[in-house]
């Protein structure tokens, strides 16, 4: 690993620890483990089971969504399960090393291989991931509209709406910029940012060509967040959380997705668990609690990803070599 990228590795490890030593001694000075947990009864493991049901069957609903992309960008079909190959090794690689794009990396490297158009590739990968930031700020405003009692909770609404609206006033702004058909022609075989910024021209210049799918594409990034949100909804009656029910994590969760995400830790450790407390404050959840629902997501995501072990080893070519760097264009670049 590159001394640089060691360095924002260590940083991004201390600011997860950060994070959750901020919120256990400052946050919640009167912290109670005998809190954490709940007593375990026979009902805990069938919604702990439901949980990881819904979490895996999310991760396939987010196959669905990879392949309708890749489909309006002009990829060539490789079949479901191939493209669910790739895809839980990437969620293998991506949680399991340290790295945040390593998974995307693979994706597109594997996928360039079956489909022999690397920058189509690419583009799936990158629009797939875009395509999320437009369905979690609707879903969120769709629970607040649902839910009247949710509207006025001190900041937590504010917070909530506020990033619901940020988040669309930025992708609008990203779709203007890379929708303009100009910049996309000047911005093609650039690096870096703009090289990304070209695969949203490519993935909206096909759906302008076939407008059609947009609704295929929405309709499985809704299904994905969606079945997400009812794994979380299990997670929490785990805890015996009974504040938060369908309504109420459909307008916070979103939120906590949109923060976890942004490069401030490791597998989004701390920043997610800082936000649930936040939101559930207001609703009655105690604190630990939610920090405990927290780390509960968590282990669901990291053991449905342990599907990608096999994908890892076996779904490749045997002289394939795991991309470990952040570099997408570098695995472009190199078929």
């Amino acid at each position: 690993m590159q001394p640089k990228k060691a360095i924002m590795l260590l940083l991004r490890i201390a600011l997860s620890l950060g994070l959750l030593a901020l919120l256990r001694f400052f946050i919640i000075p009167d912290f109670n483990t005998d809190d954490l947990l709940p007593d375990v009864t026979a009902t805990t493991w069938w919604w702990l089971l439901a949980a990881f049901g819904f979490t895996v069957v999310a991760m396939f609903m987010s196959v669905i969504r990879w392949r309708e992309v890749a489909r309006v960008v002009g990829v060539r079909d490789i079949g479901f399960f191939r493209f669910a190959s790739h895809f839980f090794a990437g969620q293998f690689l991506s949680n399991f090393v340290p790295t945040t794009v390593g998974g995307d990396v693979l994706r597109v490297s594997r996928l360039s291989r079956d489909c022999g158009d690397p920058p189509a590739a690419f583009a799936s990968v990158v629009f797939e991931r875009l395509s999320g930031w437009a369905v979690l700020p609707v879903i969120s405003l769709f629970g607040f509209a649902l839910n009247s009692g949710l509207r006025g909770l001190d900041w937590a609404t504010p917070v909530a709406v506020g990033t619901a609206v940020v988040t669309l006033v930025g992708l609008l702004a990203v779709i203007l910029v890379a929708g303009n058909g100009r910049l996309g022609v000047r911005l093609s075989g650039r690096e870096g940012w703009f090289e990304w910024i070209n695969a949203v021209h490519v993935g909206l210049d096909s759906l302008r060509r076939s407008p059609k799918q947009i609704w295929r594409v929405l309709g499985a990034g809704f299904a994905y967040q969606m079945t997400l949100i009812v794994a979380a909804v299990c997670a929490a009656r785990a805890l015996q959380i009974e504040q938060v029910g369908l309504t109420a994590l459909m307008a916070f969760f979103p939120a906590v997705l949109i923060f976890q995400v942004l490069p401030l830790g490791i597998g989004g450790l701390g920043v997610r668990e800082t936000a649930i407390a936040g939101f559930f404050a207001p609703l009655g959840v105690i604190d630990e609690r939610s920090i405990a629902l927290g780390f509960l997501i968590y282990l669901l995501t990291i053991a449905s990803s342990l599907f990608g072990l096999p994908a890892l080893i076996f779904g490749g070519r045997r002289d394939e070599e795991v991309p470990a760097g952040d570099d997408l264009r570098a695995a472009i670049s190199s078929q």
